[in-house]
């Protein structure tokens, strides 16, 4: 890309148009003072998130975000131990030094961006692929999950029936 000398440094864009979309859906929702520290926030939580995900759901999101989003999850090895949700949060304020409430806030303003850009069904997917505790941090309700437990009425009657 070539870039107009004529125009400072601070006014060109320095990434995508989608890019630059996402970062302003993050600034607005989480009420940031300046796209700076939107983009902050969306490279430590995609990395974060980068470090949790796996398998065709991660490949699926990447092709959903703005390139320089997707370089970010990808670019990160995925956690040989999946973290549950508050687990994430207390690894990215330990990452940062942030505290705890900054850092959630910081995860649900770029978690709504990534859900606007990947979909409902694609978000569905992902939060039954993570631990639990990621679906409040995308502004669902957390439905409990049953404990190796299967169907009812795929393994007969039960006690006294």
């Amino acid at each position: 890309m070539i870039s107009d000398a004529r125009v400072p440094l601070e006014h060109q864009r320095p990434y995508g148009t989608a890019y630059e979309q996402m970062l302003e859906k993050v600034r607005y929702q989480g009420a940031y003072p300046t796209r700076e520290r939107a983009d902050e926030a969306v490279r430590l939580v995609l990395a974060g998130l980068g470090r949790q995900l796996t398998g065709d759901e991660r490949v699926e999101l990447a092709g959903c975000l703005p390139l320089e989003a997707a370089r970010v999850l990808t670019t990160q090895i995925p956690d040989t131990r999946p973290l549950t949700g508050w687990a994430f949060v207390k690894d990215l304020a330990a990452r940062t030094g942030a505290s705890l409430a900054t850092t959630r806030w910081d995860t649900g303003s770029v978690f709504s961006a990534v859900a606007a850009h990947a979909g409902s069904d694609l978000i569905t997917r992902i939060l039954h692929r993570l631990p639990s505790g990621y679906a409040l941090l995308f502004g669902r309700a957390e439905l409990p999950r049953p404990h190796g437990r299967t169907d009812l009425a795929t393994t007969g009657p039960g006690p006294g029936r």
